[in-house]
């Protein structure tokens, strides 16, 4: 604990607390819409944009945000569409973001190290001005996601019914899509873009496991990310290991352990549950 003292530390574990928190929170509306893969979509294009900045001197963080911004919204309007199926876009959206990130890095006078940090976090290199902005996108993106969980609840179970309903379907979808977007751009230099989309989708898939209520699901995979987030930082910290890695293990780590206590909770009650008696069909039944 006493690395803690230090104030990097101290930025390293708000900063991804925060992250923690609002990914998750984000996440269980891709998950209900089965687009649990578009961070990892959203993020390739941000690597993009990150070369991009890198190779023009521009700040890699901003050129990410608009790269990561447009990528999300064209994935968006292709799905609305129905031009090509959601896996398409995703997967043109992986290998052309990736790849075009790669170029761009090469082509600027940037080492392999400055492409390590997005890909896979520097959590431990945030400075103040970085932990401001993720503190003030994140806790906006947190309050977004549960001021409208109705309406973008509704708009992810039946868009149909939503768009009958009268609410802004195409307008809560493109909230969703730029969400996202910042989401994974605050998120680059605490996991990497490699990473983001287990922090979104993980926290939210354990939680299902022992929840039924769309709130209380939600609710505890919040509060799962914020223990896989502040728990990993503590490994990292006491382990010498990378910060972003440690908390997305300790997530799926947590998967498995309720995946396994559920599976002997549930043979416990199937055992402790009498059979039930078995009724008479009504032919069975005979009359005196």
């Amino acid at each position: 604990m006493e690395l803690f003292q230090y104030p990097y530390m101290q930025r390293a574990l708000i900063g991804a607390l925060v992250i923690g928190l609002a990914a998750p929170a984000l996440g269980i509306y891709l998950v209900q819409r089965r687009l649990a893969l578009i961070g990892d979509g959203v993020g390739h294009v941000a690597l993009t944009g990150v070369g991009a900045g890198l190779l023009f001197n521009q700040s890699p963080v901003l050129a990410a945000v608009i790269a990561a911004t447009l990528g999300a919204v064209t994935i968006e309007l292709v799905r609305a569409r129905g031009r090509t199926s959601g896996d398409l876009a995703l997967a043109l959206l992986f290998y052309g973001g990736i790849a075009g990130g790669v170029m761009l890095v090469g082509l600027s006078d940037s080492t392999s190290a400055n492409l390590n940090t997005y890909l896979f976090g520097a959590l431990t290199t945030i400075s103040p001005t970085d932990l401001t902005t993720i503190a003030v996108l994140g806790a906006t993106i947190t309050v977004v996601m549960l001021a409208l969980r109705p309406a973008l609840f509704a708009v992810c179970h039946d868009e149909e019914y939503a768009r009958v309903s009268g609410l802004p379907v195409r307008t809560l979808n493109l909230l969703l899509a730029v969400a996202t977007a910042v989401t994974v751009t605050i998120a680059m230099r605490a996991v990497g873009v490699l990473l983001i989309s287990a922090l979104m989708v993980v926290p939210v898939a354990t939680a299902q496991q022992v929840t039924r209520g769309f709130l209380s699901t939600m609710g505890a995979a919040m509060t799962l990310g914020l223990f896989a987030a502040g728990g990993g930082v503590w490994v990292a910290a006491n382990a010498d290991t990378a910060p972003g890695a440690s908390v997305v293990l300790l997530a799926i780590a947590s998967f498995l352990v309720v995946a396994v206590l559920g599976g002997l909770w549930r043979v416990v009650r199937r055992r402790n549950t009498p059979d039930p008696i078995p009724v008479a069909e009504p032919s069975e039944v005979v009359l005196r």
